[in-house]
C-alpha cells in the first residue's frame, strides 16, 4: 500500500487536470475582466476630474481678474452636487509672481486642507491614490496664467467597485467550478471504466499466466482501439513463449560460442595493445632523437662560424706578423752588413708599430669573438638563470649567425629598451629566436631577396617577459597554421626539413621558460610570434657591478 500511493490514479489525475486548467482559465477571465473595469473606472474619474477642473478654472477667470472672490466662493457651492469632490482651492497669481489664496470649497463634513502652492508642477497632471484624486489646472486669459485651481475628489467610488468586483468574480468563479466539478466525474466514469477493466484484465493475467483471457471492447474510440491492441498482444505473447522455448536451447550454445571468441578476441586486444604502447615508447625515442639531433646540427653550425669569423682577424694577424718578420730579417741583415742607416729604422718603426696595431686590434678582435660564442654556447647548454641584457643577448645571437646572414640581404631589427635587463634561463632564449630567425630564412623569404625581421621586447607587469616576432615573408597557410608546434610537420619535406624546429620553440617556451606562445598569419602578410614568460626584472647597476 505504501508502494501504491506515491503514484497518482488516472482518475484523480483527469479530475485535477480539468479542474486546473478550468480554474487556470477562469481566474485569467476573471482577473482580466477585474482589471479592465477597475482601470476603466480609474480612467473615467480621472477625466472627471479634468472635466470638473477645466469648468471651475474658466467659471473662475472673471472672478479672478476682478478680484472677486465672493462671488468665486458663491460659485463654487454649485459643487455640493458632485458627491465625489471633497476640496477646491482658487490660487491668484500676484504682480510678483507669487501665489496667494483666493477662493476654496469644502464639502459638507470635509474639513479643510492647506494650501498646495508648493505642488502646482507635480499637480498638473492628475495624481490617483488609494483614497482620492489631486488636480492643479492652471487658469488663463489670452495664454496668460493668472491663478490655478486646485482640486481633491475621493477615490471611494473606485474602492467599491474594486471590492464589489472581486465579490463578484469570487461568486462565479465558484458556481462555475462547482458545476465543471460535477460534469467533470460523469466524463471521468465514462473514461476511466474500460481502463479499469483493462487494469484488472492485466493483473489477473500477470498472476495466473493465463494467456487466453481477452479484454473487453469500450464505447470510447481510443480505449477500444487500446483493447484490441492489447488482444493482439496478447496473441503474440502466446506465440512468442512457444518460440522462446525453442530459441533457449539454441541460444544456450551460441552463448558458449560467443564466450570462446570473446576469450579469443580479448586475448588478441591484449597483445596488439601491448605491440602499440611498444611503438608508441619508440616513436617517443625517435621524437627525443631528432629534436637532440637539431640542437646538435644548431651547434655545429655555431661551430663552424666560430671557425670562419675568428679566422678572419688571426689570418690578419698572422699577415702582419709575417710581414714585420721579413723586415726585421732586412734589418738584421743590413745590421750585420754595418749598412744599417736611420732611415731603415725609422721605416722599420713605422712599420712595425702599425703591424703591432694591426696585430692587436685583430686579436682582440677575435678575443671578442670567442668571448660572445664562448656566451652563447654556454647559454644553450645551460638551465640555470642568469642576469643579462636583452639587448645585448640578441647581439650576441645575431653575431653567432652572421656566416649564415652575410651573404643575405634580409633586414634584423630589434626593438627593445636597451636598458632592459632581466634574470631568467638565457639558453632557450638564444635556440628560440635562432629558429625563429632561421624559419623566416628557409620558410618566410624563400621567394624573397630583402625581408625584414623585427623583433620586440618589453616587460608587461614588472615579472613578465613579451617577445613579439614578425616578419613579412609569405606568411603560413591555414592548414599548417593550426599543427605548425606539432612534431614533424613542415613544408621542406624531402628537402631536408625535419619538422622539429617550431615544436622545438613551443617545448623550449612552455616547458623551459613556463610561458606561452600564440601565432597570427596570413598568406602573404607574414606572421607574428607573440611569446610571453616569467622573468625577474634586473637594473642595469646591479647587473654591471656584478660583471
Amino acid at each position: 500500500m505504501g508502494s501504491e500511493s506515491k503514484f497518482l490514479s488516472i482518475k484523480r489525475l483527469f479530475v485535477w487536470v480539468v479542474m486546473g486548467v478550468a480554474t487556470l482559465a477562469l481566474f485569467l477571465a476573471s482577473s482580466i475582466s477585474f482589471y479592465t473595469q477597475v482601470t476603466t473606472y480609474k480612467t473615467e474619474l480621472i477625466e472627471q476630474v479634468e472635466i470638473f477642473g477645466e469648468l471651475i478654472a474658466r467659471n473662475a477667470q472673471s472672478g479672478i481678474a476682478f478680484d472677486d472672490n465672493i462671488t468665486e466662493e458663491e460659485n463654487l457651492l454649485v459643487l455640493s452636487a458632485a458627491d465625489f469632490i471633497t476640496n477646491v482651492h482658487i490660487y491668484k497669481v500676484t504682480p510678483d509672481g507669487e501665489l496667494s489664496f483666493f477662493a476654496s470649497y469644502n464639502k459638507k463634513g470635509q474639513a479643510p486642507i492647506q494650501a498646495m502652492y508648493d505642488r502646482v508642477e507635480e499637480l498638473k497632471a492628475p495624481i490617483i491614490n488609494e483614497s482620492q484624486v489631486e488636480f492643479i489646472k492652471p487658469v488663463s486669459i489670452d495664454e496668460t496664467i493668472i491663478g490655478y485651481v486646485y482640486l481633491r475628489a475621493s477615490a471611494k467610488s473606485l474602492q467599491d467597485l474594486t471590492v464589489n468586483s472581486i465579490l463578484i468574480n469570487l461568486l462565479v468563479l465558484l458556481v462555475t467550478l462547482t458545476v465543471c466539478f460535477v460534469i467533470t466525474l460523469r466524463l471521468q466514469r465514462t473514461i476511466t471504466d474500460p481502463i479499469d477493466g483493462l487494469v484488472n484484465l492485466v493483473t489477473d493475467i500477470a498472476h495466473k499466466k493465463d494467456y487466453s483471457k481477452r479484454a473487453e471492447l469500450a464505447n470510447v474510440k481510443e480505449l477500444n482501439l487500446l483493447s484490441s491492441s492489447f488482444n493482439q498482444m496478447l496473441d503474440r505473447v502466446q506465440d512468442h513463449m512457444q518460440a522462446q522455448k525453442e530459441a533457449e536451447t539454441e541460444h544456450l550454445r551460441l552463448a558458449q560460442n560467443l564466450e570462446e571468441k570473446v576469450n579469443q578476441r580479448t586475448q588478441a586486444l591484449k597483445e596488439a595493445n601491448q605491440e602499440l604502447i611498444q611503438t608508441l615508447e619508440k616513436l617517443h625515442q625517435f621524437q627525443r632523437q631528432m629534436v637532440q639531433n637539431e640542437k646538435m646540427a644548431s651547434l655545429g653550425d655555431m661551430v663552424a662560424g666560430v671557425a670562419h669569423e675568428v679566422n678572419t682577424p688571426i689570418g690578419l694577424g698572422v699577415t702582419a706578423s709575417t710581414m714585420m718578420l721579413d723586415r726585421l730579417d732586412e734589418l738584421k741583415k743590413a745590421f750585420e752588413e754595418k749598412s744599417l742607416k736611420a732611415s731603415m729604422l725609422s721605416k722599420f718603426m713605422n712599420e712595425g708599430e702599425e703591424n703591432l696595431n694591426i696585430i692587436y686590434r685583430n686579436l682582440n678582435r677575435a678575443a671578442e669573438l670567442i668571448s660572445s660564442f664562448k656566451q652563447v654556447a654556454v647559454d644553450q647548454s645551460s638551465e640555470q638563470d642568469r642576469a643579462f641584457s636583452f639587448k645585448q643577448l640578441m647581439d650576441e645571437i645575431l653575431l653567432s649567425m652572421r656566416p649564415r646572414l652575410k651573404n643575405l640581404t634580409h633586414q634584423i631589427k630589434i626593438d627593445c629598451d636597451p636598458e632592459l635587463c632581466i634574470e631568467t634561463k638565457a639558453g632557450p632564449i638564444n635556440q628560440i629566436m635562432i629558429n625563429l630567425i632561421m624559419n623566416s630564412i628557409i620558410h618566410g623569404f624563400e621567394d624573397k631577396e630583402n625581408g625584414a625581421i623585427v623583433i620586440h621586447a618589453e616587460l608587461i607587469d614588472s615579472d613578465k617577459l613579451n617577445i613579439t616576432y614578425t616578419d613579412d615573408g609569405r606568411g603560413i597557410p591555414e592548414h599548417m597554421r593550426k599543427r605548425i608546434f606539432d612534431p614533424f610537420v613542415t613544408t621542406k619535406r624531402g628537402q631536408g626539413g625535419s619538422g622539429l624546429g617550431m615544436h622545438l620553440v613551443f617545448n623550449l617556451v612552455t616547458q623551459a621558460l613556463n610561458g606561452s606562445i600564440s601565432l597570427s598569419s596570413e598568406p602573404g602578410h607574414g606572421v607574428e610570434f607573440n611569446i610571453v614568460f616569467p622573468v625577474k626584472r634586473v637594473e642595469p647597476e646591479k647587473l654591471l657591478q656584478s660583471s
